[in-house]
């Protein structure tokens, strides 16, 4: 069993939909309602929206505001889905892994409305549905949390030691940890490599192609 963190392995989702625009639209929603002073400096300065999302959670959990904005955030990614440039070598290990009898699965932090959206354009769907597990209202049980890995795991009825995390981001690999699910760090960039290996990965591919050969061999 392989769970596929989604914005990275598979995708980059916001490879011409900036996220650091959607970050800023975030932050000026929230200070025309009113709320200027809900977020810290750094937290405004972000160039990631999920670092809003959360940030809004932990002051206001379960609120209206957090849904609605929630709610702007998986409108702006469905738009980013549209234009996401797919991970190269991603689609055919996809379909190959398929082929062969292996069972998928997403584990992400985006919304699963996302990720059926990307799946469908590319053909994909298949090869995962129904186990696409994605951000649901209980933020807080977010990536680095184990939980969405927990539901995939329960899901297929996997054991956490037969099933591996491909992931790009200290979170993947801590909620992997946490799982007890073996991880392999998909790193796009040397700066990416640096920070999975210094969080404690101990695999780590710049590349999907080495794995697509070895599969096919």
């Amino acid at each position: 069993m392989v769970l596929w963190d989604f914005d990275g392995p598979i995708c980059r989702l916001f490879a011409r939909h900036k996220a650091e625009r959607v970050a800023a639209e975030l932050v000026e929603w929230l200070e025309l309602q009113g709320l200027h002073g809900l977020l810290s400096d750094a937290e405004r300065d972000t160039l990631d929206p999920q670092v809003v999302l959360r940030a809004v959670d932990r002051r206001h959990p379960g609120s209206d505001l957090v849904a609605e904005l929630e709610e702007r955030l998986t409108q702006e990614e469905l738009r980013a889905a549209s234009s996401a440039l797919p991970t190269a070598y991603a689609d055919p290990l996809i379909r190959t892994w398929a082929a062969v009898g292996a069972r998928l699965a997403i584990t992400t932090n985006n919304s699963p409305r996302v990720v059926r959206a990307y799946l469908d354009g590319r053909g994909l769907t298949g090869c995962f549905a129904p186990h696409i597990y994605g951000r649901t209202a209980d933020l807080h049980l977010l990536k680095p949390d184990p939980h969405c890995l927990n539901r995939a795991l329960n899901g297929m009825g996997t054991a956490p030691s037969a099933a591996l995390m491909i992931g790009d981001s200290p979170s993947d690999l801590a909620a992997a940890d946490h799982a007890g699910v073996p991880f392999l760090g998909y790193a796009r960039t040397d700066p990416k490599r640096k920070l999975l290996h210094e969080s404690g990965a101990a695999h780590v591919v710049t590349s999907l192609e080495p794995l697509l050969t070895t599969l096919r061999h």
